[in-house]
């Protein structure tokens, strides 16, 4: 069954090519972006790339009228989502934390028109967001608004899961693992891009009999909250 799929933050990085790969499997996808140029851009090289079924919406998740348009405009001309992607991030809990709620409770009344019968909500996440991982002695890579907002967002799709569970929402937290991609300035030894969002791709597309309430590793295994 083809889903109509929003996935944030899209215009580049791993979103970009999260959009390219569902886009493969024949589903429905809008690539959302804050900047309509780079939006369209990413779009167009898509489309020209064989993925015929990829439209672009303008998003900006840390503003609420610009979240509220791209509703409107996916429910008039699609009437519902299937799956909603909250890929946008960076280092601010505007975005990553308030930004991603505001974005959350403005699609979950279109996810709840969903024919699937099971409603994808996926929270693109990061390794740093675990508690229990970065109070190792050993750990690193404590960048504060970051972790804070991410390990925050992390703790909202515990009790968004639990909130939607009776409906059947499907709500997870993953994280791809280190990714070399603009957000930490193409940093080596990293995945590449297309294997950060390969990562992603099964937990975006379940079905009825799928988990809900996980936080999900690289490994596809279970990580430490």
């Amino acid at each position: 069954m083809s889903k109509i799929i929003l996935v944030t933050g899209a215009n580049a990085g791993i979103g970009f090519e999260l959009v390219q790969l569902l886009a493969e499997k024949g589903h429905t996808v809008y690539l959302g972006a804050r900047n309509p140029t780079s939006g369209k851009e990413a779009q167009e090289k898509l489309i020209e790339g064989g993925s015929k079924t990829v439209k672009f919406v303008e998003i900006d998740v840390a503003k609420l009228p610009s979240i509220l348009a791209a509703r409107q405009e996916i429910e008039s001309t699609e009437g519902k989502l299937d799956v909603l992607i909250n890929n946008a991030g960076i280092a601010k809990m505007d975005t990553n934390l308030y930004g991603l709620i505001e974005a959350t409770k403005a699609f979950v009344p279109l996810l709840r028109k969903s024919t699937t019968g099971a409603p994808v909500i996926l929270n693109v996440t990061t390794d740093m967001a675990s508690n229990a991982f970065q109070a190792r002695p050993n750990s690193a890579l404590h960048f504060v608004a970051y972790n804070t907002s991410k390990a925050a967002a992390n703790s909202y799709t515990i009790a968004l899961a639990n909130e939607l569970k009776k409906d059947n929402f499907k709500v997870n937290a993953v994280t791809p693992g280190f990714t070399s991609s603009k957000l930490n300035n193409f940093g080596q030894g990293g995945k590449s891009t297309r294997d950060g969002a390969s990562v992603l791709l099964p937990w975006a597309l379940l079905g009825k009999e799928g988990q809900t309430g996980l936080f999900i590793g690289e490994d596809q295994k279970e990580f430490p909250w």
